[in-house]
């Protein structure tokens, strides 16, 4: 057996505040409109993946958490092939790429996310964004790489990079203008804290692809949307970013994500992605903050019931509490909150009467508390390939 070539990457998920919801090409994976999104840190929320080429494979294989899947799905068909005709092309060019018997071996790929999958956080965009990422170090590519996760999934293309991140929808037919481009750093905003209320880790009822197309082909709203209103939200929200503005930030956040919701009910037959537990945040958050008197905490929601709460850090730890209060979890042990500690808080009789709404026990199974992070990196560390010398996974896997 021929030693393999192994490289493993991580790839973080991202959270949209500036929607994405409809293509005008299916095959390019080229969007209606421009989208924004914050970065989520790997050490909470990650893809791992492990590529291998060997001249002893006898045939392209992908396993996912576990599992072997289909490796003749489209969309990994289109990275694969894109990431492998730039190596080519370099090598032609005389770049000096990868060994060039290497192109035209096998490939074995293994990934794992540390989150559930379909559940609403943006499990596609890690995955290919990671998979584009570990398959140009294979293959000695460099370069503009979120085009080519782009065809693997749509917001794959904004976790090619930390921080905050635009994804330009672009003009041309061949989408070679439709790229994602990091508008701020990870370490632009420390003080920005991300919280995901996880209400079901289930798989979403429609799938994003399908309820995209029927959004494109139903409603009148998204087009209206997509024409007259993102584009003006993508300066204000850029601007908002960049000044570090924590109340415009967050209104356009809730505005954008109750748009998007709108659209999906304006969708013909209608999409519902919120659940009873979803209007309950949403109404938590507009009492807090109006019993405050400012905007504290934003909400957004993707395609699932999973809300995801923008606040500073200093009011962590009293909204946990408040959430903790009005969705009172199965046990008190430490297992609701998982990712970076937070500091407990008392609240006050008057706050709870202010927010007013009956608790739902068991509404959400858990948070997880994590801020802004990176984009996709290398591992070095040896023994975290997912793949053994083998080439198969290995059995912690």
């Amino acid at each position: 057996m021929d030693k393999p070539n192994i490289v493993t990457c991580t790839a973080p998920v991202n959270i949209a505040v500036i929607k994405y919801w409809g293509k005008r090409n299916e095959e390019l994976i080229l969007p209606i409109n421009s989208s924004l999104s914050v970065t989520l840190h790997q050490e909470q929320l990650k893809t791992t993946t492990t590529v291998a080429t060997s001249r002893s494979f006898q045939d392209d294989r992908i396993w996912l958490n576990g599992k072997e899947e289909d490796i003749t799905h489209p969309r990994l068909q289109s990275c694969l092939r894109e990431i492998r005709r730039l190596a080519r092309k370099r090598r032609n060019d005389g770049g000096t790429a990868v060994d060039s018997t290497c192109l035209s071996h096998k490939v074995h790929i293994c990934s794992v996310n540390n989150f559930p999958t379909a559940a609403g956080l943006a499990s596609s965009a890690a995955g290919f964004a990671c998979l584009v990422y570990s398959l140009a170090r294979v293959f000695g590519v460099e370069g503009e790489l979120s085009g080519i996760a782009r065809q693997g999934s749509g917001s794959a293309c904004r976790s090619m990079y930390g921080g905050f991140v635009q994804w330009v929808m672009g003009q041309q037919d061949d989408g070679k203008d439709s790229v994602a481009q990091q508008v701020e750093l990870e370490t632009h905003w420390p003080e920005l804290r991300i919280l995901v209320l996880v209400a079901s880790a289930e798989r979403k009822p429609i799938g994003s692809t399908s309820g995209m197309q029927t959004s494109v082909q139903t409603s009148c709203l998204l087009k209206h949307r997509a024409d007259s209103v993102v584009p003006g939200r993508m300066v204000e929200m850029i601007e908002a970013v960049q000044r570090k503005d924590f109340p415009a930030f967050a209104e356009l956040t809730m505005k954008d994500s109750n748009q998007f919701h709108a659209t999906c009910l304006d969708t013909y037959p209608p999409i519902f992605y919120l659940n009873s537990v979803s209007h309950q945040v949403i109404n938590l958050v507009h009492r807090y903050n109006r019993h405050y008197g400012e905007t504290r905490v934003a909400y957004t929601f993707d395609a699932g019931p999973n809300a995801v709460i923008f606040t500073l850090q200093q009011h962590v730890p009293e909204f946990v509490q408040v959430v903790r209060h009005f969705f009172p979890p199965e046990t008190n042990g430490g297992h609701f909150i998982k990712g970076l500690d937070v500091n407990n808080a008392d609240l006050s009789e008057e706050l709870k009467q202010s927010i007013g709404l009956e608790p739902t026990p068991k509404g959400i199974s858990y948070i997880i508390s994590t801020k802004v992070g990176p984009g996709p990196c290398v591992v070095d560390d040896l023994t975290q390939h997912l793949l053994g010398s083998d080439g198969l996974p290995k059995k912690t896997v």
